[in-house]
């Protein structure tokens, strides 16, 4: 059997990412070839202040099908970055090295080389610059993806936020009946086709007990129809629950995913109940995109204490795909 290669963009040139990057290869073999797409400078600088000895082979992006790519080595295409010292303070200076590492990755992904991506920790503070929510807005527009989710993946419960880094006050003007219907779709859709089983869905309300002091009432007017419309569809919807008690251990092993209505609703309790055990899947897209659940912690640059867990599900998960 033949597994495709597993594209990497490393993203924010100063991450953790090279650090958990290291720590998961260690930790485990794996039968996809891994292609990474970053700086060969920035990448020699982190492997000598992390005390890493591998050889490193660089790749012609123009020349992948010639290649019988090496497990021994690092499998690098390079994105000309340079700094002087292996970290710097975030800034926009990394803008346009990142942007050329998602296109590349993005040509690869389009010519069919591969069908599995996943990026590195990304500043969305500097890099997105408020043109896109998140890196799954961007990559969604990139692809021109006009239907897509976010979904925080875990085998023993999932969630998906409707909305993703919106402000608070912003959702109740953005959740629609469409949207729900259209997330859930994607959310089934993915269950059974990579997963091989229906999943049990519960839905989250967006108010407290589901219930309203306003004349419009979400629950009732937005939530409800489309729980309705999608269990007349033969889904396994259920809800709208209430959000201060959808996740205690009775109420969750209930369902496979449960959706939320906003970003912290349920990313908070997910990343309560598993910590880094999770993995970020972007759902809609015309490839399998995936991203370890963390973000490029300053904080912990250069300490090599930081957990590679999510990285290494997002490794295997993708690793488990043809």
């Amino acid at each position: 059997m033949t597994y495709k290669p597993i594209i990497i963009v490393a993203g924010e040139p100063n991450s953790i990412f090279f650090e958990i990057y290291f720590k998961a290869i260690r930790y485990k073999k794996f039968r996809s070839p891994i292609i990474l797409i970053a700086s060969f400078e920035i990448l020699k600088l982190q492997m000598k202040r992390l005390n890493i000895k591998k050889k490193i082979r660089l790749i012609d992006f123009f020349k992948l099908d010639e290649y019988k790519f090496d497990y021994r080595y690092i499998n690098l295409i390079n994105v000309n970055y340079k700094q002087s010292k292996p970290f710097e303070k975030i800034s926009h200076k990394s803008n346009d090295y990142i942007k050329e590492s998602f296109n590349l990755a993005l040509k690869i992904l389009k010519k069919n080389f591969s069908n599995k991506f996943i990026n590195g920790p990304i500043s969305k503070k500097f890099f997105l610059n408020k043109k896109f929510l998140g890196i799954t807005e961007y990559l969604a527009n990139k692809s021109k993806s006009k239907k897509f989710a976010m979904l925080i993946y875990n085998n023993e419960l999932s969630v998906c936020p409707l909305t993703t880094h919106l402000p608070l006050k912003e959702v109740s003007k953005k959740i629609s009946k469409k949207m729900l219907i259209e997330k859930i779709t994607l959310i089934d859709s993915f269950y059974k086709n990579y997963l091989k089983i229906t999943p049990k869905i519960g839905v989250v309300g967006l108010n407290p007990h589901c219930e309203s002091i306003h004349p419009f009432d979400e629950d009732e007017k937005i939530i409800k129809p489309a729980i309705k419309y999608l269990s007349k569809s033969k889904y396994k919807v259920f809800g709208p629950y209430a959000a201060d008690t959808i996740f205690l251990k009775k109420n969750r092993k209930k369902y496979d995913v449960i959706v939320g209505m906003y970003h912290d609703q349920v990313l908070t309790p997910i990343k309560t109940l598993f910590e880094y055990d999770a993995i970020n899947i972007t759902l809609g897209l015309p490839y399998l995109r995936v991203s370890p659940d963390h973000g490029p912690n300053e904080t912990m640059l250069g300490k090599n204490l930081s957990n590679p867990q999510s990285l290494i599900k997002a490794l295997t998960f993708l690793d488990q795909q043809k």
